[in-house]
């Protein structure tokens, strides 16, 4: 593959979509601006704001955006999963994942794509030094750093922000997960294949961003989301470690695990 950082590598921006009709022209804008050789796919799950209608009206006026509509609203790991089969099939190098409301700054993309010249996923991080989060309440802010300090913890994954949906993968990456089982909705979906895709040996770096809290429309966060998370990183933890102990027990492997024993390297 081309280097990523160069305009010779396909970069395809994916952007799931839930009634963001008010931010979305916004987040193209700036996306165009910050990288004008990239690509957007936004997935809307038939949003009854007219996301998807402006969607592609915004595609009819410029060749770099694209539209995936579904029917109904299946969740975040489905739309990204439906987008990274999309990108593949039409020949993209690179896939971004960025949330369409604005809470991942398009101006910090370059920095991402330039992270992936030694890796094969960058994740833009709120908790290494130098990344932020601006205008969350408190509350908000010591859920997502308590869930993320459990998450590392419970399945031994050395990343300081496993839930964060800012991220640049390779394609090949891509090909080779174990995605097809994936059951996880909601933001517990980032956790999931950030953890495959470490188990399957891949170069993992996180970098720092900025995230700020959304301009336009209402969060999709709810006490449901939550709730699957710590219900599914407390299943995934109890049957590694017991994969560990008692390994011809074990029927059914953790998806994704790397059988030798190994661990690939984390950088930040």
């Amino acid at each position: 593959m081309s280097d990523p950082a160069t305009p010779a590598a396909r970069v395809l921006v994916i952007l799931p979509t839930y009634n963001e009709a008010e931010s979305l022209p916004r987040v193209l804008d700036r996306l165009h601006a910050s990288q004008p050789d990239a690509h957007a796919l936004v997935v809307d799950d038939g949003s009854p704001d007219g996301t998807g209608t402006l969607a592609e009206q915004l595609a009819g006026r410029d060749p770099r955006v694209h539209v995936l509509r579904r029917t109904t609203k299946t969740g975040l790991g489905r739309a990204y999963l439906a987008g990274f089969t999309w990108a593949r099939a039409h020949g993209f190098d690179v896939l971004v994942e960025m949330d369409a409301d604005g809470s991942h700054p398009p101006e910090e993309l370059p920095q991402l794509l330039a992270a992936l010249d030694d890796a094969d996923l960058v994740l833009g991080s709120r908790y290494v030094p130098g990344g932020r989060v601006a205008d969350w309440p408190l509350h908000r802010l010591l859920l997502s750093r308590a869930g993320n300090r459990y998450t590392r913890w419970a399945l031994r994954l050395p990343l300081a922000d496993a839930t964060g949906g800012y991220r640049v993968v390779r394609g090949e990456l891509i090909d080779r997960l174990p995605l097809d089982d994936v059951a996880s909705q909601g933001y517990c979906f980032q956790v999931d294949w950030a953890w495959r895709a470490w188990r399957n040996g891949a170069r993992v770096r996180e970098v720092p961003i900025t995230f700020t809290e959304r301009e336009f429309g209402r969060s999709k966060m709810s006490g449901s989301i939550v709730g699957e998370a710590l219900a599914r990183v407390t299943v995934w933890a109890l049957r590694d470690r017991l994969a560990d102990r008692l390994p011809r027990l074990v029927r059914r492997p953790v998806p994704g695990r790397v059988r030798d024993g190994g661990r690939s390297g984390v950088a930040r």
